[in-house]
């Protein structure tokens, strides 16, 4: 995730109490993939790192069955509340990424990860940074969703990913298909630097993940699907 910049797409809205990510361009992005993926009514989505639950409820108002996972209490909480506001059933459970859910597989998955480059990556991020703080390449949760995803997913199901090109969609892109998915970046934007970019500008330049000429980040919708 990245604490950029709040979204407009209806209607991701939901309430997003402080501790809680709240509703991005990221969150937007992926939720107009969300809305162009034919799902039928009854599928199976799991939401990891739910946030506020807003890409909870939108797969939801589709008649599917979701559960929401998020490691914060906070956004476990937000997401129930907020499901029970919308009027749509959304099962939450509190957990590391895959772990409350093993033993089941999906149809959909969809995650909005952290993915910001983040300096002194020996120390993982506490508090509300763990939305978006993701180790000195941006990757630290971004690999482990490529190596578990898959054996999540049932035949012909389908991995719906928000990222930055500043950890490295080709990396991603690589991972999924050597795990044997079909995958590509299907949804791209730039936006302009937010608060913490424009902190960390002269040391993500110093790495190498910006040019001097960059001045937006781009924001990147990998699908990958598992063959039936």
């Amino acid at each position: 995730m990245s604490p950029e910049h709040v979204g407009t797409r209806e209607p991701v809205n939901p309430l997003a109490p402080p501790g809680v990510y709240a509703p991005q361009e990221d969150t937007e992005l992926l939720a107009g993939a969300l809305s162009d993926e034919p799902i039928p009514p009854n599928a199976d989505v799991l939401d990891v790192g739910t946030g506020s639950g807003a890409l909870a409820l939108e797969a939801a108002r589709r008649g599917t069955r979701v559960t929401a996972v998020d490691v914060s209490w906070r956004a476990v909480c937000a997401t129930r509340l907020n499901a029970l506001m919308a009027g749509v059933p959304v099962q939450v459970r509190h957990g590391n990424l895959f772990d409350p859910v093993r033993g089941r597989s999906f149809d959909l998955i969809l995650a909005n990860p952290p993915y910001v480059p983040a300096p002194g990556d020996e120390r993982p991020p506490r508090g509300a940074a763990r939305a978006w703080d993701a180790g000195g390449d941006g990757r630290l949760v971004l690999d482990r969703i490529c190596r578990e995803a898959p054996a999540m997913l049932r035949p012909g199901g389908v991995l719906l990913l928000v990222q930055s090109a500043l950890s490295g969609p080709e990396l991603t892109l690589g991972h999924l298909r050597e795990a044997g998915m079909k995958a590509a970046v299907t949804r791209r934007r730039h936006i302009a630097f937010g608060p913490v970019l424009r902190g960390r500008e002269q040391w993500l330049r110093e790495r190498g993940l910006l040019s001097a000429a960059e001045d937006r980040e781009e924001l990147v919708v990998v699908r990958a699907e598992l063959p039936v």
